[in-house]
């Protein structure tokens, strides 16, 4: 059992599990582009031990891979998911452990245990002398990627009520003030905005600490979707095999165990703007105002380590903590939703965008014929819960003969097409929520949903090669097909939401011309795209490139569409325009220069 981030480091180094950087690495581009390579190979877990401009280490992609972050916590991971499986009563193993026997003796070590404040053990410091990353070319400045936000609710005050959540932070850059400022982004209904609220409503500010590094649990404990009344500092304990140690240092909590630890405080209605910043959608999120931290002090362990990731286009450092997360919750989303079998938030399209789905179809036996019914009260069940509130599109279904698997996104899709019926089965929601990081919608956290509900026998077979009539189109070209029963077209970039109605009827006019709508009905899905063959390269580039990019409400389109009492449908294929909007925040590109600097690095690390 780790007692220290820098105990975890030699452990995976003598078992192979990490590499070293002895040369040194600038913080501006070069370090996150390396762990971006490193981590695309599905390299080792990285230790930069010169990094320039800073006289601490760093430390990165600790869980690049599932199979390393199982090795990690190979001595507890058993025992947790034991108490994560008691959801209805999760404290029951530390209230009564020897009546939960196999859960008791890892929840005896878990509850957080208070110390002094370790003074021998830090040195105080300043922002500008902590490893200063810039991960992307636009972004705003330095950001902390992997930090432990713990806050207190004023109400119930005291470490069993507190929040310990995973919100990035921005250290310079801006208009912030070096070293006395800094920036925090948090959605309104996490945990920390909960207690700011609270704070705000009584005139005081919110006293915030900021924990970087200590055990590899106290991490993962930050992003971890809990049972009610398990609290993230009683998960890292169990988690870690060892109680999470704090202590309180002029009125802020303190990690015991963190490398570095930033204390501030957040006062009523003041804001900065925050950003830009390289997000995990693969785009950049833009300047907005967010709350503005005015910091107190900053501690460094001796011989800190700086914990770090880097986020961008999918898959990254995070699929491993999403991965992870659902090995440990398991059938956590049956309990929470009876009726669902399965959510999958889709990776490869941006993780909160895209939903797949297996509910249950109970209703069937009363119904003339087979449609979903069931699944469409559970789609709204699903998109009122937690994070899946953020999708944009949800595919939901019902078992009804082979296994299903949402994992197997081709698959899924496949099974989704064959059965399901445009002219009932499309669903919208408009004018409502959606992820703050998407600039797809109307403004920011504002767009539509879209639920694609397909239950029953198969409609149709799927076409597995382009129709001849979309080698006919005028202003349409490039037909590409991207799996069965989906194409995708170019046509002129977008301009304006005026202009692509008018093209989408010039498309629906052409192909009703060109041939019978019978003949497109084994293609139910047409996607209009930049780049077409980008899309048919791989599933991937489907995913993400359709679902990142589009608003349901303005971007979804139909052959022969039509209205009928509230409810849109179409008779003939649908059709996603997919273009990138002037609205759309721009994509992450990699600096070229750093990018030969890290080929030769690459060379000299990997030899």
């Amino acid at each position: 059992m780790y007692r220290s981030l820098e105990e975890c480091l030699l452990d995976l180094e003598k078992h192979g599990h990490l590499v070293r950087i002895e040369e040194e690495v600038d913080p501006y581009l070069e370090m996150a582009a390396l762990h971006l390579r490193v981590h695309a190979i599905k390299g080792p877990a990285l230790l930069f031990t010169k990094v320039k401009g800073s006289r601490y280490r760093a430390a990165s992609n600790l869980f690049g891979t599932v199979e390393r972050s199982r090795f990690m916590f190979r001595d507890t991971w058993k025992a947790v998911e034991r108490v994560i499986a008691l959801r209805n009563d999760p404290m029951a193993a530390l209230k009564r452990p020897f009546r939960n026997i196999g859960t008791g003796l890892a929840a005896l070590k878990a509850l957080p245990a208070k110390k002094a404040f370790p003074g021998g053990a830090f040195e105080e410091i300043r922002i500008d002398e902590l490893p200063l990353i810039h991960h992307w070319p636009m972004d705003g400045g330095a950001f902390v990627t992997l930090p432990q936000v713990y806050t207190e609710d004023i109400t119930q005050p005291g470490i069993m009520n507190a929040n310990l959540g995973m919100y990035r932070i921005q250290l310079n850059g801006n208009d912030y003030e070096t070293n006395k400022e800094i920036g925090l982004h948090y959605q309104i209904h996490r945990g920390i905005g909960v207690h700011q609220a609270k704070a705000n409503a009584s005139g005081v500010p919110l006293k915030v600490s900021c924990f970087v590094g200590g055990h590899p649990a106290h991490t993962l404990a930050a992003v971890m979707p809990l049972p009610e009344g398990l609290s993230e500092l009683t998960f890292a304990g169990m988690l870690a095999g060892r109680r999470f140690r704090y202590s309180y240092e002029q009125g802020f909590a303190i990690s015991n165990d963190a490398d570095f630890v930033i204390t501030g405080e957040v006062y009523p209605g003041e804001n900065k703007p925050e950003g830009p910043f390289g997000d995990h959608l693969g785009y950049y999120s833009l300047r907005h105002p967010f709350p503005l931290m005015k910091v107190h002090k900053v501690y460094a362990r001796k011989n800190a380590i700086w914990n770090f990731t880097v986020v961008g286009r999918p898959p990254q450092e995070d699929t491993a903590f999403g991965a992870l997360i659902h090995e440990l919750t398991g059938d956590a989303i049956r309990q929470e939703i009876p009726g669902v079998k399965e959510v999958h938030a889709v990776d490869a399209a941006g993780v909160h965008p895209l939903l797949f789905a297996i509910g249950s179809e109970r209703y069937t036996p009363y119904l003339q014929q087979k449609q979903p019914a069931e699944i469409l009260t559970l789609a709204n069940r699903i998109l009122g819960t937690g994070q899946l509130s953020l999708a944009k599109f949800l595919f939901i279904t019902a078992e009804d003969g082979p296994r299903l698997d949402t994992h197997d996104e081709a698959a899924f899709l496949k099974h989704m097409l064959e059965r399901i019926d445009l002219r009932r089965d499309i669903h919208f929601y408009t004018h409502t929520t959606i992820d703050t990081l998407d600039y797809s919608g109307t403004g920011l956290n504002t767009g539509s949903k879209v639920v694609f509900a397909a239950y029953g026998d198969v409609l149709r077979n799927l076409a597995d090669e382009v129709p001849p009539a979309f080698h006919q189109l005028d202003a349409f070209k490039d037909p590409h097909l991207v799996l069965p029963g989906i194409v995708a077209l170019k046509t002129a970039p977008f301009t304006s939401y005026e202009r692509a109605a008018t093209e989408m009827a010039q498309l629906n006019q052409q192909l009703l011309r060109l041939t019978d709508i019978e003949k497109l009905q084994s293609l139910p899905l047409i996607v209009i795209a930049d780049e077409p063959d980008f899309l048919a390269q791989q599933l991937g580039n489907f995913l993400w490139a359709t679902f990142t990019r589009c608003n349901p409400s303005h971007d979804l389109y139909g052959i022969d569409s039509f209205s009928e009492y509230k409810h849109w449908g179409c008779r003939g294929p649908l059709v996603i325009d997919a273009r990138i909007k002037p609205h759309h925040a721009p994509l992450l590109i990699p600096d070229p220069a750093v990018e030969a600097k890290v080929d030769r690095l690459m060379e000299r690390i990997f030899k």
